[in-house]
């Protein structure tokens, strides 16, 4: 069974940083996609970055500029860098991963809070 644990979140004040990482109990070179998906109460979870195994990136536009991810194959973890944060990113943050084959399955990390405020 694939495991996915998230760590890194707590409060920050607006512009502050944080940084999420998602560990993996298997190589992450076995799941075609791994993602950053947020979900704010009251609101639909929402993709936030994605990254492919060929490390090709994309990015909400909301945080276009602010968020960076990436991955550390070496440590099976993928990472979540978070700038100049808002308020608005404010969230519950779940890390996920893709695998194709033998069939697509998608797996999900506990999540982690991020909370924006002064």
């Amino acid at each position: 069974q694939v495991q996915l644990v998230e760590s890194g979140g707590g409060l920050v004040q607006p512009g502050g940083s944080l940084r999420l990482s998602c560990a993996a109990s298997e190589s992450i070179f076995s799941f075609n996609v791994m993602a950053w998906y947020r979900q704010a109460p009251g609101k639909q979870r929402e993709l936030v970055a994605v990254i492919t195994n060929s490390d090709v990136t994309n990015y909400a536009d909301s945080v276009k500029g602010r968020f960076t991810i990436s991955r550390d194959n070496a440590k099976n973890t993928v990472n979540l860098q978070m700038n100049s944060l808002k308020p608005e990113d404010t969230a519950v943050y779940y890390c996920n991963a893709v695998r194709l084959n033998p069939r697509p399955t998608n797996y999900w990390g506990q999540g982690t809070q991020v909370t924006v405020s002064s």
